[in-house]
């Protein structure tokens, strides 16, 4: 049905609203897309939920095309099943907990892991109910502590989550590739531009994970890329190849180094470099306990050589940490080290403090370290001699610049925003839960999981950003709220509203602009709202035969036929859409990894 403006719900706003610091932000909201309503929450007005449904359409028809079966799982679970997996114990604040009128515990839902297990364990009996893949598009609940950027960031979201399940680890593996071609197109043929790096499976665990990255400023991802052999990765998980310790093992000396309180200070005040150091970093995880109440904080001493930075997400994946903040003073000298000074040499290795050191310290033969005094450090310090470990591990954060581990060629850094993402689960759930199925020889084996997920607001807005210029949004047709924008001036309302019906019958979207409005309001709106194609028919131009045709992007107007006008849009609107049909196959048939 073509939808008119004069009797749509919504308007376009002149200004962009004050909180909203993000360029595509503030266009959905000037031009009728979202309106929010509270912190990380939102609402879709006609024209936004217009653009929704066509990306939610594309992410059915390609999740049919690799075998999925749409089905729908409540967004309210009962915390057993929570409990069962650990996960209501790891998981902090963010999870959303709730009781019903009986006191029972209840989540809700970020995501569905449990509630598959649980239906697998009654729906999947034998070897001959696998593979199966699952999927849904579902409001979930995050409760975010900073959302931000519209819909990059937000609490209340809708996404598709889609779970495969299967007897072995090459059914999993076909499953998570044939995902990966899938999310390639669905990206391609929404305009978006995305790549693919290597992640980390955080609160999801498993044993691999890719996400998919739409590279932005606006994105608070960092993805670490070598332009020489192609590897890629998000920052907190990227590997580098860092140059190998220097020096000779040498006995311990204690030396003054007053005010050498930062490793730069220290480097300069020794004249060495500061590879030749070790940089200890405390920290205060937030460790699971029993219970989700009964949650348990240690000191962390992370050591890494001093040329580089601790990647808390590495900490955090060593250790089991559900959280982590930076330990105050006070909780740095109540472990006997000293802020400034400290090292993990002579410390008490305390139930309540654990020490993880990089590879690149545990592998050099003498490293400057604190002396856990003021004004003094330690030279010749040596992993295993003068300390231990309760983890040796790769925790150091990548850099602009780190040679790649792979190939050694310089990475690069770069912002994105996270739009999807695939993890190869294996039995963690379904082991909990008790998923699982008979084998041809009548043994009896763990469903093997994996999940794939799409956030589609978070998709919306980063096409949002992709597609835009001064004057408003420039969407791709496949996300557009109509395909022609049909601007009715004084004179050509009847013609227009004809045109408009021709259109819709040649299953061709359509909005019309029938205000009773100025032609530059008209047009100004039209350009913030940003369809691709805009015809306008007015009174002026049907005089001479002609209406006019305009592609958002282009300059001026071209004029052409009335009798043409419906024919001219129809094959334009077919192109478009082909162009992105091609862009899709060109991105499915790149090779998974």
């Amino acid at each position: 049905m073509v939808m008119r403006m004069s009797q749509s719900f919504g308007r376009t706003l002149r200004e962009p609203p004050a909180d909203a610091e993000v360029a595509s932000h503030q266009l959905l909201v000037r031009a009728g897309f979202v309106r929010p309503l509270a912190a990380g929450v939102f609402s879709a007005l006609p024209l936004g939920l217009r653009s929704i449904r066509r990306l939610e359409a594309i992410i059915r028809e390609e999740m049919a095309t690799i075998g999925g079966q749409e089905l729908s799982m409540p967004v309210v679970h009962p915390a057993e099943l929570w409990q069962a997996t650990g996960r209501w114990q790891a998981i902090g604040p963010e999870l959303g907990r709730l009781k019903d009128r009986g006191g029972r515990d209840l989540v809700l839902a970020m995501t569905h892991e449990e509630v598959v297990a649980d239906l697998a364990r009654t729906e999947v009996q034998s070897f001959r109910d696998l593979p199966r893949l699952i999927y849904q598009l579902q409001t979930k609940w995050r409760d975010d502590a900073r959302p931000r950027a519209g819909l990059i960031r937000v609490r209340e979201f809708t996404m598709l989550d889609s779970y495969s399940l299967d007897a072995d680890e090459a059914g999993l593996a076909a499953q998570y590739a044939a995902h990966h071609r899938a999310y390639r197109r669905i990206f391609a043929r929404c305009g978006l531009p995305v790549i693919d790096v290597e992640a980390d499976v955080g609160m999801m665990g498993g044993n691999r994970s890719h996400e998919f990255m739409f590279l932005d400023p606006i994105g608070e991802d960092t993805i670490m890329a070598c332009g020489s052999c192609g590897y890629v990765a998000n920052r907190q998980v990227a590997v580098l190849a860092a140059p190998p310790g220097r020096g000779e093992e040498r006995a311990l000396e204690r030396v003054a180094t007053p005010g050498a309180a930062t490793i730069a200070a220290l480097a300069e005040q020794l004249g060495i470099e500061a590879r030749d150091t070790a940089k200890a970093l405390f920290l205060v995880a937030e460790l699971a306990g029993d219970t989700a109440d009964a949650a348990r904080d240690v000191l962390v001493l992370a050591v890494v050589r001093g040329d580089l930075d601790v990647a808390e997400t590495k900490v955090a994946n060593a250790i089991g940490a559900r959280a982590l903040r930076p330990a105050r003073d006070e909780e740095i000298r109540a472990a006997g080290a000293q802020p400034g000074y400290a090292s993990p040499v002579g410390l008490s290795r305390a139930e309540s403090l654990r020490v993880i050191v990089d590879q690149t310290v545990a592998e050099a033969p003498a490293l400057v370290g604190g002396a856990n005094e003021a004004g003094f450090h330690l030279l010749g310090t040596r992993y295993g001699r003068d300390y231990q470990a309760d983890v040796v591990a790769d925790i150091a954060l990548a850099r602009a610049g780190d040679a790649c581990a792979v190939c050694g060629a310089p990475l690069t850094a770069s912002r994105g925003v996270e739009v999807g993402n695939i993890f190869q689960l294996g039995t963690k759930y379904t082991e909990a839960l008790g998923a699982r199925f008979v084998d041809e020889a009548g043994a009896s084996h763990p469903i093997i999981m994996g999940s794939y997920g799409i956030g589609v607001g978070r998709t919306l807005q980063s096409v949002a950003e992709a597609h835009r210029d001064d004057a408003g949004l420039c969407w791709p047709i496949a996300l557009a709220p109509a395909d022609v924008h049909l601007v009715a001036l004084r004179g050509g309302e009847d013609e227009a509203a004809r045109i408009a019906d021709a259109l819709e019958a040649g299953d061709i979207a359509v909005i019309l602009d029938d205000r009773d409005e100025r032609p530059g309001v008209k047009f100004v709106d039209a350009d913030l709202i940003g369809v691709p194609l805009r015809l306008t028919v007015g009174g002026r131009s049907l005089e001479a035969g002609n209406v006019e045709l305009k592609e958002r992007r282009a300059a001026d107007p071209e004029s052409i036929p009335l009798a043409l006008a419906v024919e001219r849009a129809a094959r334009r609107v077919a192109e478009l859409r082909a162009a992105l049909m091609a862009a899709a196959d060109q991105a499915g048939a790149a090779e998974a990894p």
